[in-house]
């Protein structure tokens, strides 16, 4: 496919909060702002990106905050993977309706619903330039989405994991509360680690730091921020 701009990223792993799909309402599915993610990565995977993507289970249903309400740790784990499961079926339903290919590959074997998890397999899909959408996280509880969109990653030699949030990058501490927070253009895996930002759980920042894979955290609400990063321009913050 001729590009007009050259790509610093040829493949990268999307990561997505689960709460986004909810748009401003807070529960369950936004699908005009599902569809403006949609018509984003659609611009991503049209100018040769190859992307795989992850997606939380934050807006039906959170193992970890489960837990704490007195769930075993286990069978609430295991319900949030599911809730990233209606998640990636909600998301590749609007994708494909922007005219956008895609595979859901999961974690823990649903054949009626979506291929498992397989890396050549998905590997193979893409590089036919379809979106790969993996759900149910790793498949095993006390993993956190971001690990396995790490792990997915890492797994499938992408170029760069570009995690989607609501900030426009890393803050010394949370902008929404501390108003003179510092942004950082750049910083390091071991930096983050250092200061507890919580960008990422600590395993998924340490495998990236294991696997030299770097790290862009951007607003995903920003215009065509996704494109931008892929790109090469200064969009958000670069943890390498």
């Amino acid at each position: 496919m001729p590009r007009s701009t050259p790509l610093k990223y040829q493949r990268i792993l999307l990561k997505l909060s689960g709460e986004a799909l909810a748009g401003s309402g807070g529960h369950a599915f936004d699908f005009a702002t599902i569809t403006g993610y949609a018509k984003a990565l659609k611009e991503v995977v049209n100018a040769g990106v190859q992307v795989g993507l992850v997606i939380g289970g934050g807006n039906i249903v959170r193992g970890s905050q489960l837990s704490k309400m007195g769930m075993d740790r286990v069978s609430a784990d295991y319900m949030g993977m599911l809730g990233t499961v209606i998640n990636a079926l909600a998301f590749q339903d609007i994708l494909e309706r922007e005219g956008v290919d895609t595979r859901v590959m999961t974690a823990i074997r649903m054949e009626e619903l979506a291929e498992p998890f397989i890396r050549r397999r998905a590997m193979r899909h893409m590089e036919k330039n379809r979106v790969v959408i993996f759900a149910a996280g790793t498949g095993n509880p006390y993993f956190s989405t971001d690990t396995a969109a790490v792990l997915r990653g890492i797994q499938m030699k992408a170029d760069v994991i570009i995690k989607a949030t609501s900030v426009d990058g890393v803050y010394s501490a949370d902008p929404k509360t501390t108003p003179n927070a510092k942004r950082y253009t750049t910083i390091s895996y071991r930096d983050v680690m250092k200061k507890e930002l919580g960008v990422m759980d600590q395993t998924a920042i340490t495998l990236c730091k294991e696997n030299k894979l770097p790290l862009i955290v951007l607003d995903i609400n920003a215009s065509r921020a996704v494109l931008k990063a892929v790109k090469g321009d200064k969009v958000g913050t670069l943890v390498s």
